[in-house]
C-alpha cells in the first residue's frame, strides 16, 4: 500500500481541538503522510495564535495561508471565503495531496472543500450531518455534498448524511475527536496548572477553591447587529451572579467586533470588578481541565453541548446558535434575557454535575478517522465534474 499524503486544514482554535487526536493518529500511521496547513484566524494573535499552540504540541506546520479580512461583518466574511478559495487552490496545486481533511461548518471549511473539489482532490469531512442554528448548518450540509468521505459523530448524523444522497460506504461513524481529549482529561481531572500564570489574561485574579463559571459566547451571524445587546445581557447576568468567571473572547464570525467592543466597554467601566478574568484562548487540554472543574459553562459554544455532555458539566445554552444540535441532560436552553440566564445557572448550581453522556463519541475518534483515511477508496466521480 502506497503512503497517502493527507492535507489537514486548520483555520480556527475550535477546529484544532476538533481534529487534534486524529492528527496524532495520522502522524503515527505508516501508511499516511501528514501535511498540516494552518490559516485564517488560527494565525492571528487576537484569537489566541493557534498556530503557536500547534507547534508547542509537537506538530510541524507545513504551510500557512492568510485570508481573513478585517471587519468581522457579513461582507468581510463572504470576501474572506472567496480569498480562502483562491489561496488554498494555489496551495493544493503545489502540494498535490491525495486527500484534504476539513472540519465542521465554518466559512473557512467550505472554502477548503470548494477549492479541493474543483481540483478533483478527494475531501474528507469531519463532523458532517449535524444540525444547528445560524448559517453554520447550511455550510455544514454544503460541505457534505462537496465531500467524498464522511467521518461523523454518531448514528443520527450518519443517517442524515445518507438521506442527503451520500453513499453508505462513504459514511463512517467515528465519534468526535474533541471527545478523545475530554476522555483523557476525565481520567485525570485535576486542575494541575495556574491559569493566571500560564495564560495571563486581563481582569481579576481570584481564588478557584469556591468554584467558578466559564463564559464562551460567540456572535450569531444570522442575527448580525444584535451582538452588543446580546452580550450585554450575559454580562448583566454574570454581574448579578457575582461568581468567579473565566470569560473567553469570541471567535472570528461576523459580529465578533461588536461583541468585543461591548466586552471592552464593560472592562473600562468596571475595572474594579473582582470576579471576571478575560482570556483569548488556551490549549485544548488546559481548557478542558478548566471546564471539568467548573460549576457551569454559559454561552452558545458547541462545547456546552459536546465536550460538556461527556464530562457531565452543567451548561446554559443561550439563544439560537446551537438550535437543533443534539444535547444531553446537562443543557438548559434559554433566550438572551439576563434574568433567564441567572435562573438557569442557579438551577444548575443547586443540581450539580450530570452523568457522562456519549452522544458525540467514546474517546476513540482519532484512531478511527486515521483508519478511514488509510483504508477508504479515494476516487472522484468524473461524471460530477463539469
Amino acid at each position: 500500500m502506497s503512503v497517502r499524503k493527507v492535507c489537514v486544514v486548520i483555520t480556527a482554535r475550535a477546529s484544532y481541538s476538533r481534529i487534534k487526536s486524529a492528527l496524532y493518529a495520522i502522524q503515527r500511521s505508516r501508511n499516511l503522510e501528514l501535511h498540516l496547513v494552518v490559516g485564517a484566524s488560527a494565525l492571528l494573535n487576537r484569537y489566541g495564535d493557534t498556530a503557536e499552540q500547534i507547534r508547542k504540541d509537537g506538530f510541524e506546520v507545513g504551510s500557512t495561508v492568510f485570508f481573513i479580512l478585517e471587519g468581522e461583518n457579513p461582507t468581510t466574511t463572504a470576501k474572506s471565503t472567496g480569498l480562502g478559495i483562491i489561496e488554498l487552490t494555489t496551495l493544493f496545486a503545489n502540494l498535490k495531496p491525495d486527500v484534504v481533511v476539513t472540519v465542521a461548518d465554518r466559512f473557512e471549511t467550505i472554502a477548503t472543500a470548494i477549492a479541493a473539489s474543483y481540483m478533483n482532490i478527494p475531501v474528507a469531512h469531519v463532523q458532517g450531518g449535524e444540525v444547528t442554528g445560524n448559517i453554520d448548518e447550511k455550510v455544514r450540509h454544503a460541505v457534505t455534498k462537496l465531500s467524498n468521505l464522511h467521518c461523523v459523530s454518531n448514528e443520527t448524523s450518519a443517517r442524515r448524511v445518507i438521506r442527503m444522497g451520500e453513499s453508505e460506504d462513504s459514511v463512517h461513524i467515528t465519534g468526535c475527536p474533541s471527545i478523545d481529549l475530554a476522555a483523557e482529561v476525565a481520567h485525570n481531572p485535576e486542575l494541575n496548572f495556574d491559569p493566571f500564570e500560564r495564560y495571563g489574561g486581563v481582569g481579576a485574579r481570584f481564588d478557584l477553591a469556591e468554584g467558578y463559571l466559564i463564559v464562551m459566547q460567540h456572535p450569531v451571524t444570522t442575527e448580525y447587529g444584535e451582538g452588543r445587546r446580546q452580550i450585554a445581557e450575559t454580562l448583566r447576568a454574570i454581574r448579578k451572579l457575582h461568581m468567579p468567571t473565566f470569560w473567553f473572547w469570541p471567535n472570528a464570525d461576523a459580529g465578533a467586533d461588536d461583541v468585543a467592543k461591548e466586552l471592552r466597554v464593560f472592562r473600562e467601566h468596571h475595572m474594579r470588578q473582582d470576579y471576571i478574568r478575560f482570556f483569548r484562548s488556551m490549549s485544548p487540554e488546559d481548557f478542558l481541565r478548566l471546564l471539568i472543574n467548573s460549576r457551569c459553562i454559559i454561552g452558545n459554544s458547541s462545547v456546552g453541548l459536546r465536550e460538556s455532555s461527556f464530562l457531565g458539566v452543567p451548561a446554559v445554552n443561550i439563544g439560537t446558535r446551537q438550535r437543533g444540535r443534539e444535547r444531553g441532560p446537562n443543557v438548559v436552553d434559554v433566550g438572551y434575557r439576563g434574568e433567564e440566564i441567572v435562573e438557569a445557572v442557579q438551577h444548575h448550581l443547586s443540581n450539580g454535575r450530570y452523568p457522562s453522556c456519549h452522544i458525540y463519541g467514546d474517546g476513540n475518534a482519532g484512531k478511527r478517522i486515521s483508519k478511514v483515511l488509510e483504508q477508504a477508496e479515494l476516487k472522484i466521480d468524473k461524471s460530477l465534474v463539469y
